[in-house]
């Protein structure tokens, strides 16, 4: 296997530190990226719309604000955090026009660019950080010393020195500690989108959903199956996280890896595996992305409406009881801790 890892010692570190770096937006990705970047040591603002909830609270940070024109007119570096269906109408109508001749613009994901949402000017250079977490694990790995590891590409290199200067900018979010692998845009945007709907969140969620159901259709306690079909799903992932799946199967018993081996396939079929494919195509055409912004633009409302399904079904209602008894966990309540 070639693949190659980067780590810090490889990296210019101080390069991302001679320019000046303005992060728009300041949510899960934005404040964090904000953050490990001031504690590195580089010149950093964050670029918001005056009238943004998040003023305040970057400010708070003791970090410099500024509005979105104002924020970009001088910046070397600009990365975009801000969520996919409102990026491209933001940056178009207040970055693009405002953004200095020959600076970098730097995504986190790759979905705007390699969908066509957002077409840079020619002067610009781009590339993307792509940090492989939620924007809380990323400061809180920074934070403890460890760090998440990063993707990063280059999609366009004008100034000769972008791939150095996408590294110098992961290295400062904590990614060179973890570990930067190189990809390119259409690589992470199609194996992200795939990886979302197929297994980490699709895939999963329903997986479990179904099996709750099963055992509460087929009379046991909800309890019971809140914690066989959901609760454990952690203790799992963390050993599939730690050695993978030969881990897994030597730590559970050997019942459970009987039932793994000679049931799982029966649950994950082969036309399962067709349906995938199916998802991957409609990916990889731009289908899903095509029909993702246009529902954006409409309000989004079948996520609206699923959001209120999912908040009512009874998994959500009775791990939230579950929840409150559990003194070693820091729950969390979407109506309260967002």
């Amino acid at each position: 296997m070639n693949t190659k890892i980067i780590y810090d010692e490889s990296i210019d570190k101080e390069l991302i530190k001679n320019l000046k770096v303005t992060i728009v937006g300041f949510g899960s990705q934005g404040h964090a990226h904000a953050l490990n970047l001031f504690e590195s040591g580089v010149n950093v603002t964050v670029g918001l719309r005056e009238d943004s909830k998040s003023w305040m609270r970057a400010k708070n940070f003791g970090l410099k604000v500024e509005n979105l024109e104002n924020s970009v007119v001088d910046a070397d570096v600009v990365m975009m955090l801000l969520p996919d269906q409102v990026m491209a109408d933001i940056y178009n109508s207040e970055i693009a026009k405002n953004i200095k001749e020959g600076a970098t613009l730097l995504f986190a994901h790759g979905f705007n660019i390699h969908f066509n949402e957002i077409t840079p000017r020619e002067d610009l250079s781009v590339a993307m950080i792509a940090p492989k977490g939620p924007g809380h694990l990323l400061r809180r790995t920074y934070s403890e010393g460890s760090g998440m590891p990063c993707l990063i590409a280059v999609e366009k290199d004008t100034n000769g020195n972008t791939e150095n200067l996408a590294l110098s900018y992961a290295s400062a979010i904590g990614g060179g500690r973890a570990g930067i692998l190189k990809t390119t845009f259409k690589e992470e945007t199609e194996t992200d989108l795939f990886g979302e709907q197929v297994v980490l969140c699709g895939g999963l969620t329903e997986l479990i959903r179904n099996g709750f159901e099963t055992l509460v259709e087929a009379g046991y306690q909800p309890e019971s199956a809140y914690f066989e079909t959901l609760h454990e799903v952690k203790l799992i992932v963390d050993l599939l996280y730690e050695g993978g799946f030969e881990w897994m199967r030597h730590s559970i018993s050997d019942t459970a890896e009987y039932g793994d081996f000679s049931r799982g396939s029966r649950i994950i079929t082969d036309q399962t595996k067709v349906e995938m494919k199916k998802i991957l195509e409609e990916i990889q055409s731009g289908a899903f992305a095509k029909e993702w912004m246009s529902q954006a633009r409409e309000g989004a409302p079948f996520l609206n409406q699923k959001r209120a399904e999912s908040s009512k079904h009874q998994i959500e209602e009775i791990g939230k009881e579950l929840r409150k008894m559990m003194p070693f966990l820091d729950a969390k309540d979407i109506k309260k801790d967002v």
